[in-house]
């Protein structure tokens, strides 16, 4: 405990220098600029921005990531509250009361609320990291191959099978990963996989690329197809503030929502969705004003959106202390630090200790201005949504494609940035969420590369794969998983039958 508070203030110090606190204030700004932008939403966000940190040290990078990451979760909840567009999946809570709020003349206050309830859950999401990221990872260290394997199973059942609303389309979206990720020479034996002779796959498809691509490119093209020529409508948003009868009502819904996010995005299975229905569901079942959900409750604007900040900093712990992303920004992030040769895991507390504790007291920084920036900037912010769709959507994919050439170079590059576009745009025509097929990128060769050390040390004995108390009980959870949604059918039929 003593350590890691000695750790954070020598963060505090690098991270306050004059530079690192522009860099934080950039990040902010880009990232809720970028974030604001209908259909963009966070991960988009820092995919989008990922190659623009490039030539920075790796310090000044993820100080700035730190700023894109809570300022994009923010700019997604000003679409969701003022367009009634949710950015992402973790914003459509804020859609359902803060965008009833804004009709009805309160967008000033649903906004003040968002602020207000991402600065409380980023920080108590923040301790959190502080005060369990070290002990995860000083646990994590003896975890053998047969165990990571079993808890990258996990990740994959738990982003496929349980946060999507269909398991055979998330377990698609997952094989479409998984076969973009064995793209380019295999790592033991140095065969060609999938590479149909073009040289330049060699070396696999880049991360940054298939993020791009399937986010960004994907959604520029499923919004050219389904254009619609008239202007949506923007609501007016004076200068947020609160009245003490709102602050009542909102600060209890403060205080509990990040328990709930820090605690559902710390574990495979969780991520801002279901941190955010769940501080939803609670706050609709406390308050004392249930008639008023659905028409526009602070409760349900400022438990949910504190809830999703707290389930972001969880989800920053996991993918610190374990290298697992379980969400799309996470897996983004993910992308970025190994852009800088540095992989996440339960040594990087051990290897990188003065990048990591920067990044946490970044943290801080960035959720304070934050809030000091959003505030005023509110009306600003909802300006941006003005800008016609074509344009929007036209700068996007240039971006996109200065981004994706700016990898490596090579023309090619930006071929396999289009054909993976035209996948994404495909699996939105389909339903199939964009997600699993991150983490499929992600994760696949790491879980290859795990569980072929675990069959090579155990001379192929595949018992190996379950030879250890921790794989044993990471198995049980994933059967437990998959039989949930059957087990849930069944009890409804069982209540009648006993009627």
């Amino acid at each position: 405990m003593i350590d890691s508070l000695t750790h954070l203030m020598g963060g505090f110090g690098a991270a306050l220098t004059p530079v690192n606190l522009l860099f934080a204030a950039i990040g902010v700004l880009l990232g809720t600029a970028v974030g604001v932008l209908p259909g963009i939403g966070p991960a988009m966000a820092v995919a989008l921005l990922l190659p623009v940190t490039y030539a920075f040290d790796p310090t000044g990078a993820f100080i700035m990531f730190a700023g894109i990451y809570f300022g994009a979760m923010f700019g997604g909840s000003t679409t969701s509250i003022l367009l009634n567009t949710p950015g992402e999946s973790a914003s459509v809570m804020a859609a359902i009361e803060g965008n009833p709020m804004a009709r009805s003349g309160r967008g000033a206050q649903a906004l003040a609320t968002a602020a207000i309830g991402h600065f409380v859950g980023g920080i108590v999401g923040a301790i959190g990291i502080v005060l369990l990221a070290p002990l995860i990872a000083s646990v994590a260290v003896n975890i053998g191959a047969p165990d990571y394997f079993a808890i990258m199973v996990l990740a994959f059942v738990a982003v496929t099978g349980v946060l999507g609303s269909s398991r055979i389309r998330g377990f698609a979206s997952l094989a479409i990963g998984l076969t973009i990720g064995l793209v380019g020479l295999d790592p033991i034996s140095g065969q060609a996989r999938l590479t149909f002779g073009v040289p330049q796959l060699a070396d696999g498809i880049d991360v940054v690329i298939v993020a791009v691509g399937l986010f960004a490119v994907g959604e520029a093209l499923w919004v050219a197809a389904h254009l619609r020529r008239t202007h949506q409508e923007v609501i007016p948003v004076g200068r947020p503030w609160l009245s003490k009868a709102d602050v009542k009502r909102a600060w209890k819904p403060w205080a509990r929502g990040p328990f709930i996010g820090f605690t559902f995005g710390s574990i495979p299975a969780g991520g801002a969705e279901m941190s955010t229905f769940m501080a939803y569901v609670t706050e609709r079942r406390l308050s004392k004003h249930p008639e008023e959900f659905g028409k526009g409750a602070i409760e349900g604007v400022a438990g949910p959106e504190s809830a999703a900040s707290a389930s972001s900093a969880g989800t920053l712990s996991t993918m610190l202390t374990l290298g697992l992303p379980t969400t799309a920004i996470a897996a983004v992030m993910l992308a970025a630090f190994q852009q800088f040769g540095i992989q996440p895991g339960p040594l990087l507390f051990t290897n990188e200790p003065d990048l990591v504790w920067t990044l946490i007291a970044s943290l801080f920084i960035g959720l304070v201005l934050l809030l000091l920036l959003n505030l005023p900037l509110a009306p600003l912010w909802a300006k941006l949504l003005r800008i016609p769709r074509p344009y929007l959507y036209a700068g996007i994919l240039f971006f996109a494609c200065v981004g994706a050439y700016a990898v490596s170079g090579q023309a090619v590059d930006l071929l396999v940035l289009l054909g993976i576009g035209v996948v994404g745009f495909v699996m939105r025509r389909y339903g199939l969420p964009v997600l699993p097929a991150i983490i499929g990128v992600i994760l696949g060769p790491d879980a290859e590369l795990q569980l072929r050390r675990s069959l090579q040390i155990a001379d192929g004995d595949v018992t190996t794969l379950v030879s250890t108390p921790l794989a044993v009980t990471v198995y049980v959870v994933i059967a437990a998983l998959l039989c949930y949604p059957l087990i849930r059918k069944a009890l409804p039929t069982r209540e009648k039958v006993g009627s």
